[in-house]
């Protein structure tokens, strides 16, 4: 389904979220595969305070700690736009961030920049969350790439230093910015991840 008339057309960012809710993955995933870096630059905005973002959102409550959670994404460079984060919760709450994630990025490059792993938090803005590559996860799961610094190989022009900040659209549907952790600088580059249903963990 394309939901293109509802963002370049006459934005209207709830019935989006609507469409996108009653739509199944595969769908979902087609539709926002649709999305140009301008749609993406446009819904970033609308989204702030829209739709209220937590962890849970990335990883639902019932899974339980080192099982994956797969987010289709694409982002809005000129090639190479598709690829997954996947994210799961670590057997133990970050002493100095709390609550949060671990994840990697799994893409074309992934051999020459490294796997990209963060640790995903609260963003210090209510209703978003930081995915942080300055952030070095302690565990993984058994199946996942190893655990190596984002200034390592070309990761260091990728992921060192880095952050996505990430908003909601819909349940299954975020969209994240990317910024420079240091100089607190937005840069022009958006991406979109759809989260796959999973069965409840046990």
């Amino acid at each position: 389904m394309d939901l293109r008339n509802l963002i370049c057309t006459h934005l209207d960012l709830p019935r989006l979220s609507k469409d996108l809710d009653e739509i199944g993955h595969d769908a979902r995933v087609w539709s926002v595969h649709q999305w140009t870096r301008a749609d993406m630059a446009v819904l970033w905005e609308a989204a702030k305070g829209f739709r209220a973002l937590d962890l849970n959102d990335l990883v639902p409550s019932s899974t339980s700690p080192l099982v994956e959670v797969i987010h289709d994404g694409k982002n809005s460079l000129p090639a190479f736009t598709v690829f997954q984060k996947r994210f799961c919760r670590p057997t133990a709450t970050s002493p100095s961030l709390g609550e949060s994630l671990v994840g990697y990025n799994l893409q074309t490059f992934s051999p020459f920049t490294g796997p990209g792993y963060y640790v995903a938090h609260k963003s210090a803005e209510a209703g978003e969350v930081d995915i942080d590559y300055t952030v070095r996860p302690e565990e993984k799961p058994d199946g996942w790439p190893p655990i190596v610094s984002n200034n390592a190989l070309l990761g260091r022009f990728v992921y060192a230093g880095m952050v996505d900040v990430v908003r909601g659209i819909s349940s299954h549907v975020t969209l994240g910015r990317s910024k420079s952790a240091n100089r607190k600088d937005w840069l022009d580059v958006w991406f979109v991840l759809v989260r796959e249903n999973s069965a409840p963990s046990l």
